[in-house]
């Protein structure tokens, strides 16, 4: 009789681990009646706890002697939420100003239309030394051709004064500069006030009066939805880092200190009859790999990977057990790595293992992060696995 050892993932605890081990000792059984499966739950005694009962997080916004320095942290707070917006879509101000468009401004007979001034003092900025963090000039110069040629520009000058129109702009190409450099991993960023500086500077140039280019997003038509949902969070960050903080420090104490759940797993096994077939989801994955590599255990005929990070950390230096290039020893079963190809922590481990490792893709037809925990559900997953049991 074959055994499956099941070794849960991050962030599961007791209450959810019943319901999880239920549901894949169903999907076994539902194959095989004559697999014992023995789910092993390591979340209490090797899992991440907030030892101080949360003492490392901050005050919450208005509370605590953290918070005095920043007398006015509400406003800040709209600002920050409203830059989170932007940075997301950096045309989201252009789309909401678009649609006032009903609201238009009086101008003279045979004036040139908003927008065709602003296009003209878009072809004439110059971003070189715009910034003193990184090199802005190529990115900036392609979101000014960018914005120049907006569908939507038209409407939204027809909807705003030249002030607005021309810190909107600013806003957007700053945004996407901005958003450019985080997508490219620059690793320093400019700080608000600098960012402010540099959209104040901006917007003068494409029209703005001195006055006119400080307006912040008080005057804007962005900051309801961000700021509500920014001091939501401020709010309910003790209660959202203890919800949240199982499966980051789980990852952490685990690559710190992962003797001891490796060593309970080692005797946990040890004591079962073969043959043993070691299934880990994400990183119960990477502890069932790591004791395979580091102890033999003989009774284990294979080895399965479901949605695991261990072929990355492999790759990268980071797992405990093995560095590459060194190979798997010769003691390791062969490996079944099982991934659903829009997990986004499901990696794959044939090319670094030639012959060791066999990568087989499932669809679970959920976006991440769905698609990391769906896998239990998908009946191909059982049938791959049980097609390899001896």
């Amino acid at each position: 009789m074959p055994t499956v050892v099941f070794v849960h993932g991050t962030g599961v605890r007791r209450s959810g681990f019943a319901a999880l081990a239920r549901r894949v000792t169903a999907g076994f059984t539902a194959l095989r009646d004559d697999v014992r499966v023995v789910p092993y739950y390591w979340g209490d005694r090797h899992g991440a706890a907030l030892a101080a009962g949360g003492a490392s997080i901050p005050p919450e916004a208005g509370t605590g002697r953290a918070i005095s320095d920043y007398p006015d942290l509400s406003r800040a707070d709209d600002e920050v939420a409203a830059w989170d917006v932007l940075y997301t879509d950096p045309d989201a101000e252009l789309v909401l100003a678009a649609a006032l468009a009903g609201r238009t401004h009086e101008r003279p007979p045979g004036s040139a239309l908003p927008e065709q001034m602003l296009q003209e003092r878009l072809r004439t900025l110059d971003a070189g030394g715009a910034n003193d963090t990184f090199d802005c000039a190529t990115v900036m110069a392609e979101a000014t051709a960018r914005l120049g040629a907006h569908p939507l520009l038209g409407p939204a000058a027809a909807a705003l004064d030249r002030d607005e129109l021309a810190s909107l702009a600013a806003r957007a190409l700053v945004a996407y500069t901005f958003r450019r450099a985080l997508e490219d991993g620059h690793p320093v960023i400019p700080d608000g006030r600098s960012r402010d500086a540099l959209v104040s500077r901006i917007a003068r140039h494409l029209g703005a009066s001195p006055a006119g280019s400080e307006r912040g997003f008080r005057t804007h038509v962005l900051g309801a939805a961000g700021a509500l949902a920014s001091r939501a969070v401020l709010r309910r960050r003790h209660s959202l880092t203890h919800a949240a903080h199982p499966v980051a420090g789980d990852v952490l104490r685990y690559l710190c200190r992962g003797e001891g759940v490796r060593r309970d797993l080692h005797a946990l096994v040890s004591g079962l009859e073969p043959p043993v077939v070691l299934v880990g989801h994400s990183l119960g994955g990477i502890i069932a790999l790591d004791s395979l590599v580091l102890s033999p255990l003989p009774g284990v005929r294979l080895l399965v990977t479901v949605g695991s990070q261990a072929p990355f950390l492999y790759e990268s230096g980071s797992l405990p057990s093995l560095v590459h290039p060194e190979p798997l020893p010769p003691h390791v079963p062969h490996w079944l790595n099982v991934y659903d190809p829009r997990d986004l922590l499901g990696y794959v481990g044939a090319r670094l293992f030639a012959g060791r490792v066999t990568d087989e893709p499932v669809d679970g037809r959920q976006p991440f992060p769905a698609a990391h925990s769906s896998y239990w559900t998908n009946p191909r997953v059982y049938r791959l696995i049980a097609e390899r049991m001896s």
